[in-house]
């Protein structure tokens, strides 16, 4: 019996001492709604004396566990507890995503990051709201322009399209409250539709790496944001006042959201911009005034495991067009390059005549979404879009009040998405997106349509995928296929018809024969397949992201049918039927790291486009009007390498520093060649002083340096012209290429925040350009006419209530 004792005994202290417990438990705790991490959560295991404390990025740790069932409780101050079971074989990362209270769901949506990508490795970027109200004088592009890698396409100064790492118009997307923007965006001189004043937060993400928002996103995408209803009985708004000295005029918005603890919320935003003549040094730049009148409502439910959301903007424009800019013939043009002024200037006036652009785009839309408990979510959208661009040219007699291009697209699109997040390190999207395009030039402008009739439809997929190998490393992988028909009338003359040669590859699309000109149905498919993988490998303060990533872009109906005078730029823009969809392969990678006092953000990319379809000059064409610059489409192979920088240095608790810097090199393999309208280096500077003691006053001082760009095509050319002295054409170089020099801007802005009895008001004065600096971008299409603007001083007055 004894014996039997002993050997028990010895069995069981045996099975205790080879039960070693050294497992451990360890993960994040995360914000449900916005994945941002939670600070001193409570991770406790339950019937135990075990618990521990979220750090700073949320992490928690369990050591020494012993193999076994466990039940995890996590709490946090504003969120609602969780209790999970787990069996633990060895050890485990598990992350918690916690919901909050109803009555702080507010900060959340406030001021928590609107974006929120699934995809950690994307290449990005953010605006905050602080700066969009800064730009609420402004434009999109310009407000965008102030972050590495990113610059504008300028006709003037008030029309200005977003350049990112080198590339703009249809390789890059503009998604305006979660719908892609549809308004003629394949012309260099459209702007973008969107009043800057609605969107509380802007991202612009550089790559194709957001495969959800559309395959030919080969420049990147920009994702402008409303600000987020809160779910609690609440009234707010804000009212910005702007008046600046250039331009003698200014802007007022103003906003307001009501919400109810049921989750029922309400929401308008509206701006009006009245401006005159900008002002460069030395001359008035006439016919440069705009006037802009903006609205948008909404309405909506957030109950947040399902809710809907509406939403109807009106943004309507009438910019004028710089009245030297507008050439007669090839003479004006020369003149217009060698000549130190415009040839033509006004005294000062608010009032805009032609040329002239007058634009009013809609844009109606309605989502829904509901969540579904241990699966994920789903999202249905539809959104229908009215974009009517009218055009003016300097016409007499009775057409002097008819646009010379007139067009009206409509956009119909449906779009749904499946979310899976049930796994904890896993999670996977799904979507189909269906779009019908239908655009309508008018026949009555009595000048040969630019862009025809057409009809476009396109059938999308993609999916999505996210994967988190362990606590540091994670993956990102998506694709997508996007089918496109293109189905047009258009009318060619006899003589462009046989110029180009069509009837060898384009007999069989000839409806009728009128003797002179040729009516066609041109109608094209197109398939593109587009991909990216993704990694985010982070260490200690370091957070290392990549990117390898193919987009493919079919043309736009700009690049296969243009043909005649874009009147407001002064050009004959012709298409070609045989371009093809251009395909983009790009590898970028992003190194990031926080030190105590100073961070630093360095990306660079490499993106080789095959079939890169560009718009090049071409020479002079003769028309009824005269002699202008013929501007053709052509495909190439082309390559594009850039680095961005971004550093900042926390002096003390009073003095910031900051610096971007940014470089693009664009080639054309195929002619050994630079490609055409490159942003040049770019170096922007700024330091930040705050003094409490003075209400807070706030001082900032930026500096930017944009060098010469050396590296660009040779598409001079030479034309006769008539010598007025001798009476005889002299063959004259047109110097159409050479870029300006280089130049540095000084800027100043000086805020200060008052605390009123019933809101916050908030002074700002601005002085841009200090020292009234004379010089010309290379990416402004009205650099050979004028300079650009001189020293302006801007007031604002931001009040939040």
């Amino acid at each position: 019996m004894k014996i039997k004792l002993i050997f028990l005994f010895s069995f069981v202290f045996t099975l205790a001492y080879t039960q070693e417990c050294d497992l451990s438990l360890e993960g994040y705790v995360i914000d449900l709604h916005d994945n941002s991490v939670l600070e001193n959560a409570v991770v406790k295991i339950k019937n135990s004396n075990q618990y521990t404390l979220t750090n700073n990025k949320g992490f928690y740790q369990f050591n020494g566990l012993c193999a076994g069932e466990y039940e995890i409780i996590v709490s946090h101050v504003q969120c609602e507890s969780m209790t999970k079971e787990i069996v633990l074989e060895q050890s485990k990362t598990l992350n918690f995503s916690l919901e909050h209270h109803l009555e702080s769901l507010n900060e959340v949506l406030i001021k928590g990051e609107l974006y929120n990508s699934d995809d950690k490795s994307a290449i990005s970027a953010q605006i905050s709201h602080e700066t969009i109200d800064q730009f609420s004088n402004a434009t999109l592009g310009d407000a965008i322009s102030t972050l590495p890698g990113v610059s504008s396409l300028n006709t003037g100064n008030t029309i200005v399209k977003p350049v990112i790492q080198g590339l703009h118009s249809s390789r890059v997307l503009i998604i305006n409250n979660n719908v892609r923007m549809e308004d003629q965006q394949w012309g260099v001189d459209h702007a973008p539709n969107i009043d800057i004043n609605s969107a509380a937060n802007i991202t612009v993400i550089k790559g194709s790496s957001a495969l959800e928002y559309g395959g030919d996103a080969i420049g990147g995408v920009i994702i402008a944001e409303p600000q987020k209803a809160p779910v609690k009985d609440t009234l707010m708004g804000k009212t910005i006042i702007t008046g600046a000295s250039n331009g003698r005029g200014g802007n007022v918005s103003t906003n307001f959201l009501k919400a109810y603890k049921s989750g029922l919320y309400f929401k308008a935003q509206g701006s009006f911009k009245r401006m005159g003549d900008l002002e460069a040094p030395d001359y008035i730049l006439s016919n440069t005034g705009v006037e802009e009148q903006n609205l948008a409502v909404g309405l909506g439910l957030n109950k947040i495991n399902y809710g809907f959301d509406a939403f109807y903007s009106r943004f309507d424009t009438e910019i004028g067009i710089l009245r030297a800019s507008h050439i007669g013939n090839v003479s004006d043009l020369v003149r217009a390059i060698n000549s130190q002024e415009p040839s033509f200037i006004d005294d000062f006036t608010y009032d805009i005549n032609s040329p002239k652009q007058d634009v009013v785009h809609q844009l109606f839309k309605v989502n829904a979404f509901k969540k579904f408990k241990n699966f994920g979510q789903l999202d249905l959208q539809y959104a229908y879009q009215n974009n009517r661009r009218k055009e003016f040219d300097i016409r007499r007699g009775d057409r002097s009040g008819i646009p010379a291009l007139d067009l009206e697209l409509q956009t119909h699109n449906f779009i749904t998405k499946l979310k899976y997040d049930k796994l904890d390190n896993f999670s996977s999207k799904i979507g189909i997106e269906l779009t019908y395009q239908d655009n309508f030039a008018n026949p009555d402008t009595g000048v040969r349509r630019l862009i025809p009739d057409y009809e476009m439809y396109k059938i999308a997929g993609f999916w999505t995928a996210n994967y988190q190998a362990s606590d540091n490393l994670y993956f990102n992988a998506g694709v997508r296929y996007d089918f496109t028909n293109i189905d047009a009338q258009k009318f060619y003359r006899l003589s462009r018809w046989d110029e180009r040669n069509y009837q060898a590859d384009f007999a069989d699309i000839i409806v009728e024969d009128f003797g002179t000109q040729l009516l066609t149905n041109p109608d094209f498919d197109y398939h593109n397949v587009s991909a990216n993988l993704g990694m985010q490998y982070n260490f200690k303060d370091w957070e290392w992201n990549t990117n390898i990533g193919t987009a493919s872009r079919a043309p736009n109906p700009s690049e296969l049918f243009s043909d005649g005078l874009h009147h407001s730029i002064a050009n004959i823009e012709i298409g070609d039927l045989r371009i093809d969809s251009e395909q983009s392969f790009k590898i970028s990678t992003q190194l990031k790291r926080k030190f105590e006092n100073w961070q630093f953000d360095i990306s660079t990319y490499y993106n080789f486009i095959d079939d890169y379809i560009l718009l090049e000059p071409n020479g002079i064409e003769q028309t009824i009007r005269g002699a202008f610059p013929v501007f053709e489409y052509r495909q190439t192979n082309a390559r594009l390498f850039g680095v961005d920088v971004n550093l900042g240095y926390q002096i003390n608790d009073d003095i910031s520093l900051n610096s971007n810097f940014a470089y693009v090199n664009g080639e054309d393999t195929s002619r050994n060649r630079a490609l055409i309208n490159m942003p040049p280096v770019n170096w922007q500077n700024s330091v930040n002083y705050q003094i409490e003691k003075w209400q807070n006053l706030n001082l900032f001082l930026s500096s930017q340096m944009v060098f010469e760009q050396t590296r660009f095509p040779d598409d001079n050319f030479t034309t006769p012209i008539l010598n007025s002295e001798t009476g005889d054409f002299e063959q004259t170089l047109v110097n159409i290429s050479q870029p300006p020099e280089a130049y540095h801007l000084m800027n100043f802005r000086a805020e200060m925040p008052f605390q009123l009895s019933f809101a916050e008001l908030q002074v700002a004065l601005s002085v841009n350009n200090i020292f009234d600096t004379t010089y010309r971008s290379y990416l402004n299409r009205q650099r050979f006419y004028a300079d650009e603007i001189g020293r302006n001083f801007v007031l604002q007055l931001k009040l939040n209530y």
